[in-house]
C-alpha cells in the first residue's frame, strides 16, 4: 500500500482462516517497510484469519483510519509521528470502552523499555509484543487480544506486574515527562554507550536527526555533554 491510511474495500468480508477464526487488523507504524513486512506475515487470511483492513503512519492517520474502520485489534507501534503510541491510545479512549464493539490494541515495538510498556497499558492497551515475535506467535497473540485477553511478551511480563503490585501512583519525574517518547529512546540509546551512526541504523533515522534529539536532551535537561547524560539516565535507571 503506497497511502498509509488506505483502508481495505472488502472489510466488510468474513473470509475466515484454516481454523474458523477471523480478525480485522489496523497496522500502525512509521516505517512503510515494517507494515509491508507485517502484513505478508499475518495478512493472509484465508490461512490466517487475520484480515488487515488499514494502515497508519502517525497519530492523526491512526486515530482516522480506526474510527473508519473500527478494527477488533490495532497493532500499534510506541513511537510514532505526532504523539506516540499513548496519544492514539488518549484519542480513542471511547472506541475501546464501546460494550458492543470494543476495539482493542496490542503495542508492537522495537522497545523493551519498562516506561514504555507502562505507558501504553496504562493507556488501554491489551498488551505488549516486542518486534522479534514469529508471525505465527503474533498471530496467535492477535487473537488472544481480541477475546479479551492480556498478552506480554514474557520478559516485558515481569514490568507489568511490578508496576502494578502497588496501589500507589508512580513518582512523577517532570524531567523525564519534558522529553518526547523518541528522545527518550536516543537517550536510552546514549547512556548504553551506542554511537550516533549506531543509533541512526537502530532507529531507521539520519545521524543528523540523532544528533537533534541529542542536543534537545541536553537542553531540556539541562546537561551539558553525553556523560553528564549517562549519569543522568543510570541515576533513574533507564539503562
Amino acid at each position: 500500500m503506497s497511502d498509509p491510511t488506505e483502508t481495505n474495500g472488502t472489510a466488510g468480508a468474513e473470509t475466515t482462516g484454516a481454523d474458523g477464526r477471523h480478525v480485522r487488523v489496523v497496522l500502525v507504524d512509521d516505517h512503510r517497510m515494517f507494515r509491508t513486512g507485517v502484513q505478508a506475515e499475518i495478512g493472509q487470511t484465508e490461512q490466517t484469519g487475520v484480515e488487515v483492513v488499514g494502515e497508519a503512519a502517525d497519530v492523526d492517520q491512526a486515530v482516522a483510519v480506526i474510527t473508519a474502520t473500527r478494527p477488533e485489534v490495532v497493532l500499534l507501534d510506541v513511537h510514532l509521528p505526532g504523539g506516540g503510541g499513548v496519544e492514539v491510545l488518549r484519542r480513542c479512549a471511547a472506541l475501546m470502552a464501546d460494550p458492543e464493539r470494543p476495539v482493542r490494541f496490542l503495542a508492537l515495538s522495537v522497545s523493551d523499555a519498562a516506561e514504555d510498556v507502562i505507558g501504553v497499558i496504562r493507556g488501554g492497551a491489551r498488551g505488549y509484543v516486542t518486534k522479534t515475535i514469529t508471525g505465527a506467535d503474533l498471530v496467535d497473540s492477535i487473537f488472544r487480544v481480541q477475546e479479551g485477553d492480556a498478552v506480554f511478551s514474557p520478559r516485558l511480563a515481569g514490568f507489568v506486574l511490578d508496576a502494578f503490585a502497588s496501589t500507589d501512583a508512580p513518582p512523577v519525574d517532570e524531567d523525564l515527562d519534558r522529553l518526547t517518547q523518541r528522545e527518550r529512546e536516543v537517550l536510552r540509546l546514549i547512556a548504553r554507550g551506542y554511537a550516533y551512526k549506531e543509533i541512526a541504523k537502530q532507529l531507521f533515522i539520519s545521524v543528523k536527526t540523532v544528533e537533534s534529539h541529542v542536543s534537545a536532551v541536553l537542553r531540556k535537561l539541562q546537561l551539558s555533554n553525553r556523560h553528564e547524560l549517562t549519569r543522568w539516565a543510570t541515576a533513574r535507571r533507564l539503562v
